[in-house]
């Protein structure tokens, strides 16, 4: 574990704990020897030697005080190294995701890394403040003591060597039994957690479903998952711990039987027996006191693994310099060939890892045009968004902009570059205003004010409180989900960069918030845009339409010469009008 902890610190930040851990070490063999020299003060008493007594007595206060300086100054230089560990993980662990793909950033890694990122630091730094000392003095103590014990009777400093590797066993398979379980407590601890979360939040919906009062079963089937767990815990657990204790007592008996036998064999005296049983029990005390702590360990371990995984993830391969785009100021974007594949990512636009979202794919969108990206679920859309945005790496092909090749342009280039909008947006619980201002930090008021009001944001300060100055709630929660995406639209605007990415952007919209989002867009002239939308009334006057299927565009034109070709686009319009033609009719049917 000790190496594991190193490994997750860089070379300045594990300088200290090293420093720690040789402190430590040294604190152990110290706490050892203090232990070694109540044998000849033992048995210089029980000769009734006292003037020998006393002279052992005062090398072992010399000592003693030593050792209780050393184990100040390690438990105080361990508080700070735990503390130092904390910013140093923190930063560690920020500066790595920050360079790792967006795409990344699945839903299920958010949670655990906001989890880790929390209570899994805090206990990876409670190790060298509170967890590497036992762990350490469980193996130097007792070698110290089994050292020292060669020099007083070898045959029963033998005995107990010999005894070590039943206690190491013990505790082995003690751990490897708990660890099973443990896993699967946190497993079921974080499935209640999130269903109780999903629980609470979601009253509305299964109130009007008639559901609050009979129960959620996702939850309940939680409930009975965490008690089924915790139950199988106790019956693993017990029986495991009673072998570690067995293990450990076996030995001191057998330890306790070999000095018994040599004294009354009359080859050790009864003065040095008892000694050097006082030092069998200090022997395995530090062992036992670290059994005791094997949870919190366990649970530092577990920590230390996720932490080394996120580390170990290979971020995004960064360009060396920051060469100009090919095409100068023209942002027009390329698809080259470009092959893709969602292998252990969470899919995406409904694919299953493993399949291929992009075989193929090769278009062109022209710089300062409107491009509509058209096509069932699955056919690529939002992957050609992201691969715009870079969240991941194209298995082939190119994607390019400019005439540059994503790869080679730096993410912060790349990201001033683009400026998206998705369906799902996220608000800060901040201001109105604070809120916008993300796309540009450097922004006046004015030009905040200005970008708000042609993403007709102007509408909702206006109803608001405290104006422009209203809090919106974590998420965004005091809006509605229209108002969230003219927020979203007003940091686009502001940011002013040359290619807007719009994914799904007004599919939840009322035909309101609809009609405010285009008249937006509208303002957002010279930029290159790309656009998906399911509502293809909203991008019919796109200068050109990309139908997407399987991965690949089978079609490519404006609305007027797509609806002519009377191929896959015109049936996608024609089957789009006829589902919004239905409606329900009395009796049950639909027309």
């Amino acid at each position: 574990m000790i190496r594991e902890f190193l490994s997750v610190l860089d070379d300045r930040d594990a300088k200290p704990a090293r420093g720690h851990l040789a402190l430590l070490v040294c604190y152990a063999v110290l706490h050892g020897i203090v232990f070694v020299l109540l044998v000849p003060v033992l048995r210089a008493l029980f000769a009734g030697d006292l003037s020998t007594a006393w002279t052992w007595i005062a090398v072992l206060a010399g000592v003693t005080a030593v050792t209780c300086v050393v184990h100040y100054a390690q438990s105080m230089y361990g508080f700070d190294v735990g503390l130092k560990m904390t910013r140093a993980l923190h930063r560690r662990l920020g500066d790595h995701v920050a360079a790792l793909p967006l795409g990344w950033f699945s839903g299920n890694r958010v949670g655990r890394l906001g989890q880790l990122a929390t209570t899994g630091v805090w206990e990876v730094t409670g190790l060298p403040a509170h967890l590497i000392r036992p762990l350490v003095m469980a193996v130097v103590t007792p070698a110290t003591i089994a050292v020292a014990m060669l020099f007083f009777d070898w045959r029963m400093a033998l005995a107990l060597v010999l005894g070590a590797p039943v206690i190491y066993v013990g505790y082995r398979v003690t751990s490897r039994l708990l660890v099973r379980t443990e896993h699967e407590i946190d497993a079921a601890a974080a499935e209640f957690g999130g269903r109780a979360v999903e629980f609470a939040q979601n009253q509305a919906v299964l109130r009007a479903c008639g559901r609050a009062e009979s129960g959620y079963r996702a939850l309940d089937d939680a409930i009975e998952r965490q008690h089924e767990v915790g139950t199988r815990q106790i019956r693993v657990g017990v029986p495991a711990l009673l072998l570690f204790a067995v293990s450990v007592q076996l030995v001191v008996a057998a330890v306790f039987v070999v000095g018994v036998s040599l004294a009354l064999g009359a080859s050790l005296g009864v003065p040095e027996l008892l000694a050097l049983l006082v030092l069998v029990t200090r022997f395995v005390d530090p062992i036992v006191a670290t059994a005791e702590l094997g949870a919190a360990m366990r649970a530092a371990g577990n920590s230390l693994g996720r932490i080394r995984e996120v580390l170990e993830t290979p971020p995004l391969p960064e360009p060396a310099g920051d060469a100009a785009l090919p095409g100068g100021e023209r942002f027009d974007i390329e698809f080259d060939d470009v092959r893709f594949a969602y292998e252990g990512q969470g899919g995406g636009d409904g694919a299953a890892d493993g399949r291929a979202a992009l075989a193929g794919a090769a278009f062109r969108i022209p710089a300062g045009t409107t491009t509509a990206l058209v096509g069932p679920s699955g056919s690529g859309k939002s992957t050609v968004v992201r691969l715009i945005a870079r969240f991941w790496d194209v298995d082939g092909g190119a994607v390019r902009i400019g005439g540059a090749d994503v790869r080679d342009i730096p993410t912060e280039r790349l990201m001033a570059l683009i400026a998206p909008v998705f369906q799902d947006v996220y608000l800060f619980d901040a201001t109105i205003e604070e809120n916008i201002r993300i796309g540009r930090p450097t922004a006046t008021e004015a030009e905040v004010r200005e970008a708000g009001r042609l993403a007709r944001v102007d509408e909702i300060a206006e109803r608001l409180p405290d104006g422009w100055r209203s809090r919106v709630g974590e998420g965004g929660a005091v809006l509605s989900g229209g108002e969230r995406q003219r927020v979203s639209l007003a940091r686009a605007i502001l940011k002013d960069a040359p290619i807007v990415l719009l994914d799904e952007a007004t599919a939840a919209l009322d035909p309101r918030n609809e009609v405010a989002v285009q008249q937006s867009l509208a303002t957002m002239s010279g930029r290159t845009k790309l656009i998906i939308a399911h509502r293809l009334r909203t991008i019919v006057h796109a200068d050109q339409i990309i139908f997407l299927d399987g991965g690949e565009p089978v079609e490519i034109g404006t609305h007027e010469q797509l609806l002519a070709a009377d191929g896959r686009y015109a049936r996608f319009w024609r089957d789009r009008n006829r589902a919004r033609g239905w409606r329900l009719v009395k009796g049950g049917g639909a027309r």
